[in-house]
C-alpha cells in the first residue's frame, strides 16, 4: 500500500540502464517543476529522453488499435527494470523537423485556424473593382436609402438564350406587368412600381421593393423620375437607357459594379487547403520560372557585349544574331549597357513583339524575345542537356497571381477592421497582439465568435510571453532556430489546457536573452500549475533556481 499510495503522486525509476547509466534508481515528484543537469556525457539525456520519455511515449501508443498505431512513431522499451506513476508524455527538443515551406509559425501555433474561422464569421467584404464595402440589402434598408422624391422602383429580367424577347415579354403581361423601362437582346427591365419616397404609404413602398426583388432573383434598381419623361409602356420599343440612379442586391453582389461573390467559408482562408489555395502557386507563394537576373547576370555588360549570357555559347549563337538584327529595325542600342537601356527597350528584349504568334508564322518577320526562347527550350526539356541548361536560369520567384499571398485574390477582398488575413500574417506578433487587443468587432456578436477572439488573444500573448513577439506568422518553420522553434511548442501546449502529463524539455534558454528567461520559466510554471509534471534539462542558473527541485 505503501508504494502504491507513493507512486500515485510521483515517478518511480527503478534500475535505469539505458546508455550510460548505471543501474539507477530515483524519485521525481509529480506536478513539480524539475531540473535535470550535470556536466557534459552525466547522462542527462539517456535518463531524460532515452529512458522516461521513451517509456510514457511507448505506453501512451500502446493504448491505440493496431491500425492507428501503424501511423506513429514507434519507440524501444528502454533498459530499465520498472517506472511507476508515468503519465502520457510529449518531448519538446531543439530539433526542427519541418521540411515542408507550407508549415509556419501559424500553423504551428494553429493561430491560422483560428483566424480563418474568425474570418469566415466576423469579416466584411469589400469589392474588388471599386473597393467599397459589399453588403446584402433588405427592404428595410433599400426603403431607407431612397431619396424623398419620386423614383422608379425596377428590376432586371435576363432573356434566356432558349427564349425570344417576345416569349418573356408575353409572360411578363400574363403576369400584369405592362410598363418597360428598358430593353436589350440579353435584359429586360421592368417598371414594377413609381412612388414618391417619404409621401407615400410605407407598406406600399415595401410591397413594391419585395416584389421587385422576388421577380428580380434579388436585385433592384432605382431611377430617378425625369419631369420631361413619361413611363414607357411594355409594346414600344424602347433600348436601353441610362444607368440607374441607385443599384441594390440581396446578394453577396456589387450593385454598382455587378460583380458577385461566393460565400465566405473557412477552407477559403486556409493556403493548405484546394479550395482557398492560389490557383497558381497551390498554396506555396511562389513559382519556380526563369530568373532573369541569373539570364542578364552583370547589367554594365550592353547587348554586343554578351549581356544575355545563355546566348553567348556555340549551340544558340544563332539568338545573338538575330537579336542583332532585330534591334536595328526597332532602334534599340546595341553598344549601350544593360541597365542604361530605356524600360520600354528591355522589355521588348525580354517579351518580344506583342503580335509575334508561332515560330512557323511569325519567325522571321517578328522578334521572338527571351521568354519566348525559354518556352520553346521548355518544349524540348526531354533532353538532357536541355533540362541542365534550364536549371541554370530558374529559380523561385514570388507567384504574379497573388503576390506572395498564397491564397485566391477573393480571399484578400474580406477584410476585418480593415485588415485583410494577408496583413496580419505579415505584420510581427506584438503589432497583431496590439490589433487584436484594441479589437472590437461589431454587434451582433454570437458567443462564438467572443470566444475565438479571447483564443487569439491568448495564444498571442502566449508567443509574446515567450519573447517571439518579433516573428511574423507567415514565417517559414524550417526557417527557425532550434530555440525558436522549442519556446513555440511551448506556447501551442500552453493553449491547448493539457493536464496531468509529462512535459520533457531540452535547454528551451538556448538562443534566448537573459531578459526574457524570466518569460519562458513563467510559461513553464503555468504549464506546471495546470496539473502537469515539467522535466527540463538546462544549465542555466536562473531556471534552476526557479525549479521546485
Amino acid at each position: 500500500m505503501k508504494r502504491e499510495a507513493q507512486s500515485a503522486d510521483a515517478i518511480v525509476i527503478r534500475g535505469a540502464r539505458q546508455n550510460n547509466l548505471k543501474n539507477l534508481t530515483l524519485t521525481l515528484p509529480a506536478n513539480e517543476l524539475i531540473v535535470v543537469t550535470g556536466v557534459s556525457g552525466s547522462g542527462k539525456s539517456s535518463l531524460v529522453f532515452d529512458t522516461l520519455y521513451a517509456e510514457g511515449q511507448r505506453r501512451y501508443v500502446e493504448t491505440f488499435s493496431p491500425y492507428a498505431r501503424q501511423f506513429l512513431e514507434r519507440m524501444d522499451k528502454p533498459q530499465v527494470d520498472a517506472i511507476e506513476g508515468i503519465p502520457p508524455a510529449i518531448a519538446i527538443d531543439q530539433t526542427n523537423p519541418v521540411r515542408t515551406s507550407r508549415s509556419t509559425v501559424g500553423t504551428m501555433t494553429e493561430l491560422n485556424d483560428h483566424l480563418k474561422l474568425l474570418f469566415a464569421r466576423a469579416s466584411k467584404l469589400h469589392c474588388r473593382n471599386c473597393g467599397k464595402p459589399v453588403r446584402r440589402d433588405t427592404p428595410q434598408t433599400i426603403y431607407e436609402s431612397l431619396p424623398a422624391e419620386r423614383v422608379r422602383i425596377t428590376f432586371p429580367v435576363p432573356v434566356p438564350k432558349n427564349f425570344s424577347e417576345q416569349e418573356i415579354e408575353d409572360l411578363l403581361q400574363r403576369q400584369g406587368y405592362t410598363k418597360l423601362q428598358s430593353r436589350s437582346k440579353s435584359l429586360i427591365e421592368v417598371i414594377q412600381d413609381t412612388v414618391r419616397a417619404g409621401s407615400t404609404e410605407k407598406p406600399r413602398v415595401m410591397d413594391a421593393i419585395d416584389a421587385a426583388l422576388r421577380f428580380g432573383q434579388g436585385k433592384v434598381n432605382i431611377y430617378r423620375e425625369r419631369k420631361s419623361g413619361s413611363e414607357p409602356d411594355l409594346i414600344s420599343e424602347r433600348k436601353s437607357g441610362s444607368d440607374p440612379d441607385f443599384r441594390f442586391s440581396t446578394a453577396l453582389h456589387c450593385a454598382a459594379c455587378d460583380i458577385s461573390y461566393s460565400e465566405p467559408t473557412p477552407a477559403a482562408f486556409s493556403f493548405n487547403s484546394p479550395l482557398g489555395a492560389c490557383d497558381t502557386c497551390r498554396g506555396f507563394g511562389r513559382v519556380i520560372g526563369v530568373d532573369y537576373g541569373l539570364v542578364i547576370p552583370d547589367e554594365s555588360k550592353s547587348l554586343r557585349e554578351g549581356a544575355i549570357k545563355p546566348w553567348q555559347t556555340p549551340s544558340f549563337k544563332e539568338c545573338q544574331t538575330d537579336l542583332a538584327k532585330y534591334v536595328r529595325k526597332r532602334g534599340v542600342a546595341m553598344d549601350v549597357p544593360w541597365r542604361d537601356l530605356p524600360p520600354e527597350h528591355r522589355a521588348w528584349v525580354l517579351e518580344g513583339d506583342t503580335d509575334w504568334v508561332s515560330w512557323k508564322k511569325s519567325w522571321p518577320g517578328r522578334w521572338y524575345g527571351v521568354a519566348r526562347f525559354f518556352k520553346w527550350l521548355e518544349s524540348k526539356a526531354y533532353k538532357m542537356h536541355i533540362r541542365v541548361l534550364l536549371s541554370k536560369y530558374r529559380a523561385y520567384t514570388e507567384c504574379t497571381a497573388c503576390g506572395g499571398a498564397r491564397l485566391k485574390p477573393d480571399a484578400l477582398l474580406w477584410k476585418v477592421d480593415g485588415r485583410s488575413i494577408r496583413e496580419l500574417m505579415l505584420l510581427p506578433v506584438s503589432e497583431v497582439q496590439q490589433f487584436f487587443a484594441a479589437l472590437q468587432l461589431p454587434a451582433p456578436l454570437d458567443e462564438a465568435t467572443d470566444l475565438l477572439l479571447g483564443e487569439i488573444r491568448t495564444r498571442l500573448a502566449f508567443l509574446g510571453d515567450v519573447g517571439l513577439g518579433y516573428l511574423t506568422l507567415d514565417r517559414q518553420s524550417r526557417t527557425l532556430s532550434g530555440g525558436e522553434v522549442q519556446r513555440i511548442n511551448l506556447t501551442t501546449a500552453l493553449g491547448t489546457s493539457l493536464v496531468n502529463t509529462l512535459f520533457v524539455l531540452d535547454e528551451p534558454s538556448i538562443g534566448l536573452h537573459p531578459r526574457d528567461m524570466g518569460r519562458v520559466i513563467e510559461v513553464m510554471r503555468k504549464l506546471r500549475d495546470a496539473g502537469n509534471s515539467m522535466v527540463v534539462v538546462e544549465h542555466d542558473p536562473q531556471i534552476m533556481f526557479a525549479a521546485d527541485r
